[in-house]
């Protein structure tokens, strides 16, 4: 069977997981247009307060902070801090073949703390919370960067 091939359920496994994350990125993008519009604010550029269709009574203070945008805007940071590397390290990790179920494990489980670090971060909750959920996806990805260098330097089959 092609290893890199959707007949195969751990590449199909990684597949879902990646999918979810790329969706997850890019829906912070939707999520952070509909704030500002709702809002009104968190605008970033100066031609962003132009007289437009989509803005027709521009104000200067439309480019000021606004926690509610910038709170969405700080939740995709993370993301794109995080996510791209779960990415990389998730396509290594299933080159090396590993059981099924701990490749599942690993993918979803980290696809399950980002949702859930979404979700306390959206919220307000406290960086205690938010640090919790967010550990266990930095300690899968470093497991499967870990181990795809391992198999690579033939030190783990």
């Amino acid at each position: 069977m092609n290893q890199l091939s959707l007949q195969n359920p751990l590449f199909a496994t990684y597949v879902i997981a990646a999918s979810l994350m790329i969706l997850k990125v890019v829906g912070m993008s939707w999520l952070t247009v509909y704030r500002m519009v709702r809002e009104n604010a968190g605008f970033r550029a100066p031609e962003d307060i132009k007289k437009t269709p989509l803005n027709p009574n521009p104000n200067p203070t439309q480019l000021q902070p606004n926690e509610r945008v910038d709170r969405i805007r700080r939740i995709q940071q993370n993301d794109l801090e995080n996510i791209p590397f779960f990415l990389a390290a998730g396509f290594f990790y299933v080159l090396t073949e590993p059981s099924l179920l701990v490749a599942r494990v690993l993918l979803f489980g980290y696809v399950l703390t980002r949702f859930l670090h979404f979700a306390a971060y959206l919220s307000a909750r406290t960086h205690d919370l938010r640090a919790t959920l967010w550990t266990p996806g930095s300690l899968i990805i470093i497991y499967m960067a870990v181990h795809s260098l391992f198999v690579a330097l033939g030190f783990w089959t």
